[in-house]
Parts: C-alpha cells; structure tokens; sequence
C-alpha cells in the first residue's frame, strides 16, 4: 500500500472500499482485456491508446453524507487529490493535481424516489470551516471508473475542524418524460456537514494495479444506499429491444416503444452505457438516421431524454419502425464531461455505428 499526505475525515464518516477485478464487456461488475488489446500508461498515468483501459490504482474514500432538498438527494465524498482532463468539444485538457490540493471532493445528485441518478444539472459549491468561507465554485460534471457520472474537483482542505459543505444545483436542462416530466426544473440547496481531524488519516490508502493499462476496467464502487448510475441490462429495458452495437468504449441497446407520454408515433431510445460495467455515458450530441429500402425514414437528433422506465437514454420520435430498417447512430460531441485515468483515452472520436431493427 502506498500512502499520500490528506486530511481525513472523524469517526463519523463512513469509509468506502471497492474491488480490483472485474468486465467481460456486458454489464457485470468484472474486469477484462476482451479484445486482447493493450494500452501503456505514460509517466503522468494516461494511455496513449485510444479507447477505455484499466487505471493504475484504486483508493478508497471518505462519504461525507447525505441530506436532501428540492427533488433532489445529494451525497458528498472525498478522497486523494487527482488528475483529471476536462474536455471541451473534442479536445482534452490536463488538469494537474497540485501540491497545495490536499482532496478531491464528490458529489452525486438523484432522484430519491427512483435512484435514478441526475447528470446536466450544473453544480456548485461552497466550502467553508468553522464559519470560514474556505473555497466557492462550479465543479465538474465527471466520469470515473469507480464512480461513473458524477461532479468532483480538487480542492484545499487545511486544518482540522467542521466543514460543511453547500451543494447547489441549478435545475435540470434535459428533457423529462413520465412521471419526471415537470420535476428536477427549480434550484435547490443542501448542506452536508463533517468533522475533519487526523483520527482516519491513515485509513486512506491507495493501491496499485498489475492489470494498468490494458484494455478493461477496475470494478465499480459499492455505495450503500447511493445510486452509481448503472444502465438496465437489455432484457430490462421496456418496449422491443432492437439490437445493439459498440463502438470504441460506448454500447448502445436500441429499444421502441409506443407511449403517449413520447407523443404519436414510434419512440426510438438508445440507452448508451460504457463497455466494461455498464455505466450510463451523459451529455453527448447524438444523431441518427433511419433507412427504409435504401431511402431515409428519419434523419435528426436522438435527445438526452430522462425518463422513469428508461433512466438516461437518447431518443426521437418517428413515423414507425419496421423489422429489417436499419439505423445509424453518430455521436456528433462527445461527451462533454471531465474524465479520470482509464477514461481520459475514450468517448473523444467514437464511430457511427450501425445496427438492424
């Protein structure tokens, strides 16, 4: 085990662990090189392949708590400071762990009727000790193999005492279907207070991994009682599953669906979920097209839709679907959220995919 210098958190806070092992490509919580493919890590731990590879390390990490407000529950972690890559249409940014940033703070926000976990809110936070503003910021919508969405930055936690932690979301941006239809539009603030002393400073470890760097992906964290934001396996998704298909790090499960809460005609969702483990892939641009004999039956946007039945998905509306048309899916902007090592390779240049309905 090796150790970095952090200011832990007291005996009040629950201490997260999370397995090495884990993929075969579908949705279960195991690791592997299913293509035989390897990606190195550089000096600063990236790949220089392109596509999902096992992280060089796993930690644990401190849940600060939970608490409510709105429609929404919050929960709040920390851990080791680390690097991450911002990404801004199709180019990726470094953003170097410190020498004064002493953790890196979590968020996740969710649907606690549901669990069903809430990306493009905007979130921000103000940090502050004993009364004391400490820090005040928009944190990054992020994606991590332990994790999967959630928002987190590196931030400097010095000296002991109470921190409490102001968790501010400005309403969700996408569009809602069902019984989510009207909820998750207004602002909310909640506040998670924790005790920061050097009592549990030496519980947080990190440990290295022999599988780095090849293709795969370090098994999700366990959280009780706070949702990862895991896709449904195909056989649970409503309506007729159509097919799906992969491309770089991103699975698509097509499904159709006629509903009145989509409007009059054929409702065609693509749930986008991660390769390894089935993590659900937010805020990207996708387009499809849909062809009839040769001749297009629809050609547009599949819409981040969030909907009850079918979570996180991209969908569109069409005159109908018939067995042998084919669609193509084209991420037109990849996924404009923050990654950690393992994903910081992945999700930046994936294919149009095709598949048969």
């Amino acid at each position: 085990m090796n150790r970095r210098r952090f200011l832990a958190a007291g005996a009040s806070t629950t201490l997260l662990a999370g397995c090495l092992d884990g993929a075969d490509g579908s949705d279960d919580d195991t690791t592997d090189a299913t293509d035989g493919s390897t990606a190195t890590t550089t000096a600063d731990g990236s790949g220089d392949a392109d596509g999902i590879y096992v992280q060089p390390f796993v930690e644990n990490m401190i849940m600060a708590g939970t608490a409510s407000a709105g429609d929404y529950r919050f929960g709040v972690f920390y851990t080791f400071p680390h690097q991450f890559w911002t990404v801004t249409g199709t180019e990726r940014s470094a953003q170097p762990r410190r020498d004064d940033h002493t953790a890196h703070l979590m968020a996740t926000v969710w649907d606690p009727e549901t669990g069903t976990v809430l990306p493009d809110t905007g979130l921000s936070v103000e940090i502050t000790r004993d009364g004391e503003l400490v820090s005040e910021e928009v944190i990054y919508p992020m994606f991590s193999q332990r994790m999967g969405f959630h928002y987190g930055a590196n931030f400097t936690l010095e000296g002991n005492g109470t921190y409490d932690v102001g968790v501010s979301v400005g309403g969700l941006s996408t569009r809602r279907t069902g019984s989510f239809e009207g909820r998750f539009a207004d602002p909310a603030t909640a506040t998670v207070s924790f005790e920061l002393d050097d009592a549990t400073r030496e519980q947080l470890t990190t440990q290295e991994i022999d599988a780095a760097g090849e293709a795969g992906a370090v098994e999700p964290m366990e959280m009780d009682g706070v949702p990862l934001g895991r896709a449904a396996s195909p056989e649970s998704l409503p309506g007729t599953v159509r097919g799906e298909a992969t491309a770089d790090g991103v699975r698509y499960v097509v499904t159709t669906l006629s509903d009145d809460r989509f409007g009059d005609g054929t409702y065609v969702a693509a749930s986008a979920r991660t390769r390894y483990n089935g993590l659900l892939v937010p805020e990207m641009s996708l387009t499809g097209t849909i062809r009839r004999d040769g001749e297009a039956t629809y050609d547009g946007a599949f819409e981040r839709t969030l909907d009850p039945e079918l979570d996180y998905h991209y969908g569109a509306l069409v005159d109908g679907v018939e067995s042998g048309d084919t669609l193509e899916l084209a991420v037109e902007v990849p996924p404009q959220v923050a990654r950690h090592q393992g994903y910081e390779t992945a999700f930046l240049g994936t294919p149009t995919v095709e598949l048969e309905l």
